[in-house]
């Protein structure tokens, strides 16, 4: 448990000052008891972040901290988004506190205006800990978690990142090194495919929608994005995007498990976990089970590594969490105090320490109970420090971002059972062309 002496304790780092309140809660007004017995409400999306709040929720309710109770409903993700969605936007949440995948609902959100706007509270410092240090969290946390009118809808909670994680003793087995390209990495599966005793050279997600951020992933390499940089023009059938669907469809059809059309990270996950896969190229956040002896055959083996270089470039998909007060929450001033300790340096320490998440907070990372006290090997920090300094958006910011990838992930999981990739990207751009469209039109 997190003692609370230790709760908001200054760390040194900074990777941004946002362009809002960098210093707050001078005086000695604030007071974490001010809510003192009342209630209130989060929501969360299922991760490992919300496993780590409620093991330490005891410490929040505690009378000598704030004495307010609270009532956690934990997701999963495919459910939370629409159910948030469909809440905030009736204007009568269940909840105060609210986890939104910003790389998914980001200009939904925004759009509807459905989060408190946090500046008035954090220049507030009677609202806010003088603590607090949002200059310390990454210049792409806060950027996600702001509006383009300047309204800081939530704070960042994690910046996931995407990461090959691979089998070292299939490796050793074969001779066959680490990939350092793209290139490398679709050799090393083929070579480490061995049907015969169930071995794919590599698993990731087969199932539509949810493949998105793989294509993605290999789409970076060749320093492009899905759409252009002013929203308004789809790049899904560009030379690139159809050259990075022919890799993802070979490396998933000739070197994935057999039903890898129906995978999610959570299939992938057990696959490498047993030992059935040499590599899995995903979030960084699901690195725990994988060094869990009672969960996972590949804890002494697994390596961690940042994702390899493309053809063009070499940049590892992030996708953004906030955590905002809800727009018509009941306990509006108990959210606040709650966000806060949720985003707290103690508690983002104790994200990374665990590995349930990469926290968008630079002192997370030069804590030194965090380096000294973690299950985790140094590979894993270096990956993640890495990773962090070539992350890119996997996503695009647009409303539609849902139906996008059930749009496209269609066509990609097409592409595995051997149709044409551009063909099917060329099909799909049409398909979603008119919902841009619309979406631009207002």
């Amino acid at each position: 448990m997190i003692r609370r002496r230790h709760l908001l304790a200054a760390t040194a780092g900074a990777l941004a000052a946002p362009a809002i309140v960098e210093k707050v809660g001078a005086q000695s007004a604030f007071d974490w008891k001010q809510f003192k017995g009342t209630r209130l409400e989060v929501n969360f999306g299922k991760s490992p972040r919300p496993d780590v709040l409620q093991a330490n929720q005891k410490e929040f309710e505690e009378q000598e901290l704030t004495g307010i109770r609270v009532g956690f409903e934990q997701v999963p993700e495919q459910q939370q988004r629409p159910k948030i969605a469909l809440e905030l936007a009736s204007g009568r949440p269940s909840f105060d506190v609210v986890n939104v995948s910003m790389h998914v609902q980001k200009k939904l959100v925004e759009k509807g205006n459905w989060l408190e706007d946090l500046r008035p509270l954090v220049a507030d410092p009677k609202m806010t800990s003088p603590d607090f240090d949002l200059g310390d969290f990454s210049a792409p946390g806060m950027a996600a978690n702001t509006a383009a009118d300047g309204r800081l809808m939530a704070i960042p909670i994690n910046q996931d990142l995407f990461i090959l994680f691979y089998n070292k003793a299939l490796f050793a087995e074969k001779g066959i090194k680490p990939p350092a390209t793209m290139d490398e990495m679709m050799a090393a599966a083929l070579a480490l495919t061995d049907k015969s005793k169930g071995i794919a050279g590599f698993v990731g997600r087969g199932l539509k929608n949810a493949n998105l951020p793989l294509y993605t992933t290999i789409l970076l390499g060749h320093d492009q994005e899905t759409i252009s940089a002013d929203g308004t023009t789809l790049l899904m059938d560009t030379p690139a995007a159809i050259e990075a669907a022919t890799f993802y469809s070979k490396l998933l059809r000739e070197a994935g498990p057999q039903g890898v059309v129906g995978f999610n990270w959570s299939e992938s996950q057990t696959t490498f976990a047993q030992g059935r896969a040499a590599m899995w190229l995903d979030g960084v956040g699901f690195s725990a089970p994988l060094i869990d002896k009672t969960k996972s055959r590949v804890a002494d083996t697994v390596g961690f590594m940042p994702i390899p270089r493309g053809p063009k470039a070499q940049h590892s998909a992030t996708f953004i969490e906030g955590v905002g007060v809800a727009r018509g929450a009941k306990n509006r001033g108990g959210a606040w105090l709650y966000v806060q300790w949720a985003t707290s340096k103690a508690m983002c320490a104790e994200y990374l320490r665990t590995g349930s998440g990469t926290p968008p907070r630079a002192s997370a990372y030069s804590d030194p109970k965090v380096l000294n006290g973690s299950v985790f090997p140094k590979e894993w920090f270096d990956t993640v420090q890495t990773s962090l300094k070539i992350a890119r958006s996997g996503l695009p910011v647009i409303v539609g971002v849902t139906e996008f990838r059930d749009v496209f992930g269609v066509a990609l999981t097409n592409t595995i059972t051997g149709a044409d990739p551009k063909a099917e990207l060329v099909k799909a751009t049409e398909i979603f062309k008119p919902v841009l469209a619309k979406e631009l039109a207002g």
